[in-house]
């Protein structure tokens, strides 16, 4: 509803967030935003969550986002905290994540002197960021934070920075607050769901790929009734594993880094390519070499810049996901329309891709760590409905490759491979989700650039499950480094801390596996632990670099 009241600029901005049905706003506290904070104060609503450094707040905040299906919220403090605060911004832009960023500013009459941490913070968000806007007015406080809100959840979602002068935060003024902003689910015309149809009729070997717009569109029972209607197979795009049921018989695997050749061959194979909700990255198109001249391809996206940015599609279905599966199930249920040929195919793919991500049992105490026992004991385990979040690394090649998604919503992580982002993605995903079961998974060289927030997680007694891979590497870096300059390391091998011990002086549980065997108990102990964090070491072999290869192998294929 429309509202008018005479308040603060910081009092304005905390309303718009209200507003928004946002419950937690993730933050570094800063001089130049304190009147934001205070008024925040004794809220009942809203909780804001001290973090202790900017980057664990924006992947926080961006994590929450993605577990609430709704936009969230970071702050920092001018210059030296945006700096901070950068890497999550990024993600969010990478990720299609709606975020809303305040930045507090210098005094407006300090501008353009180089002030104490200044920086024009509006040019120097711009290329990571939907929109940037510099507050000059405190009346209009209500008309562009309501703007920045509506910016980030429109069209293809993103990250929104508005930098807040210290002046006007404490400015009183009469304020109009706006209406609430209804999302529109944008649908293609009947014409051209009618041409989608056309062309899947005529195909031999149809293909889904499906990826983040079919997440942010709560999409996801719309695609699983789609592929279903058709028997078509899905694959699922960079980091997007959850948008359909991985252990569904129409289910063949997840493109991504270091993806398993059976399931590249589900693509070198299709005719046509229906493209859902993807913008058809680097990743996902392995290097944009998968997507060939004689595929067909139907892109579905709501954002016009996406299609024809990478491919240029037979079809394109400019619209909401959700939407346009809507009208796709609709339409083929009027006219009746049935699979094709195609159906034996999608058997021999099913089958093939269950080969070659066979988890098989390994528990001998002489084996060490295997990293698919890990998979399967989680795997067996975790209940569906709990949320894994990830790092970036080469040890995510193994649940990316072995571990099945059964459940919408279940998984979170950064398509733009921020080293850092596994622990601070479970804070924000534990506080979205407080009833759920988080674990979080990194390496050593990602959870020691965040581990700081171990501390934000013990305060809060979040029962976050932290399992740390440590192989004393930087391990994806390491495996590049033996592919071109074999033998010759430099700068990938690192020292650690005993992280027990650094658990248990932070206040959390800590425990280490050196074996199969030991991981289960851990595991168990963790799930019972509801008083706060659980970190769990597993100590890998670091010859074992990839799902692919040794260090040795790779030193082996250079000589060859």
């Amino acid at each position: 509803m429309v509202m008018e009241e005479k308040m603060t600029g910081a009092q304005a901005i905390v309303e718009c967030i209200r507003n928004e049905k946002v419950k937690h706003v993730f933050c570094v506290p800063g001089e130049s935003y304190l009147s934001v904070m205070d008024a925040m104060y004794e809220l009942p609503d809203l909780e804001l969550i001290s973090t202790r450094h900017e980057g664990g707040a924006a992947f926080a905040a961006e994590a929450y986002a993605k577990a609430t299906n709704n936009v969230s919220v970071a702050m920092a403090t001018r210059g030296v905290g945006a700096s901070n605060l950068s890497i999550g911004i990024h993600t969010a832009y990478q990720d299609s994540t709606p975020m809303v960023v305040f930045l507090g500013q210098v005094n407006s009459k300090f501008r353009d002197r180089e002030g104490f941490q200044e920086v024009d913070l509006d040019r120097f968000f711009q290329h990571i960021c939907k929109w940037t806007v510099e507050i000059r007015d405190v009346e209009r406080i209500p008309e562009l934070v309501q703007r920045a809100f509506r910016v980030a959840k429109s069209g293809r979602p993103g990250p929104v920075v508005v930098s807040l002068p210290e002046d006007i935060l404490e400015k009183i003024a009469k304020m109009h607050f706006g209406y609430e902003m209804v999302r529109s689910r944008q649908e293609p015309i009947r014409k051209e769901l009618n041409n989608c149809l056309d062309i899947i009729k005529d195909a031999e070997k149809p293909l889904i790929i499906a990826g983040g717009g079919i997440k942010l569109s709560d999409a996801e029972e719309e695609l699983l009734t789609f592929a279903e209607n058709l028997s078509i197979p899905v694959v699922t795009s960079f980091r997007r594993h959850d948008v359909f049921p991985n252990n569904h018989e129409l289910y063949l695997g997840h493109l991504g880094l270091g993806t398993i050749h059976e399931i590249v061959d589900h693509v070198h194979q299709a005719d046509l390519i229906i493209a859902l909700g993807t913008r058809l990255s680097e990743v996902t198109t392995q290097g944009y070499t998968i997507i060939k001249p004689n595929h067909k391809l139907i892109h579905c996206d709501i954002e016009t810049d996406t299609i024809g940015k990478v491919y240029s599609p037979n079809l394109a279905l400019i619209g909401d996901a959700k939407a346009t599966l809507r009208g796709l199930n609709l339409l083929i249920q009027e006219k009746n329309v049935q699979a094709g040929n195609w159906i034996s195919w999608v058997k021999q793919r099913r089958i093939a891709f269950e080969k070659a991500t066979l988890l098989e049992h390994h528990s001998k105490v002489e084996d060490g760590i295997e990293m698919k026992e890990i998979i399967r004991v989680l795997q067996e385990n975790l209940p569906d409905n709990a949320v894994i979040t990830n790092d970036a690394g080469n040890f995510s090649s193994w649940l990316h490759s072995y571990f099945q998604f059964k459940a919408p919503k279940t998984y979170i992580g950064p398509t733009s491979g921020a080293m850092g982002y596994g622990f601070p993605a479970a804070i924000g995903a534990q506080f979205a989700s407080p009833q759920r079961v988080v674990v979080s998974l990194s390496g050593d060289g990602g959870f020691m650039m965040t581990m700081s927030e171990l501390e934000t997680a013990v305060r809060f007694q979040l029962p976050i499950i932290v399992l740390v891979f440590n192989n004393n590497m930087y391990g994806t870096i390491r495996m590049h480094q033996e592919k071109h300059f074999p033998n010759r390391v430099i700068a990938t091998d690192l020292g650690n801390p005993d992280f027990v011990k650094l658990a248990e002086s932070m206040g959390a549980h800590g425990q280490r596996v050196i074996n199969n065997d030991e991981f289960k108990n851990c595991l168990l102990t963790a799930l019972n632990n509801n008083e706060g964090p659980s970190v769990i070491e597993i100590v890998c072999d670091p010859e074992k670099i990839s799902v692919k290869s040794t260090i040795q192998q790779l030193r082996d294929s250079v000589k060859s």
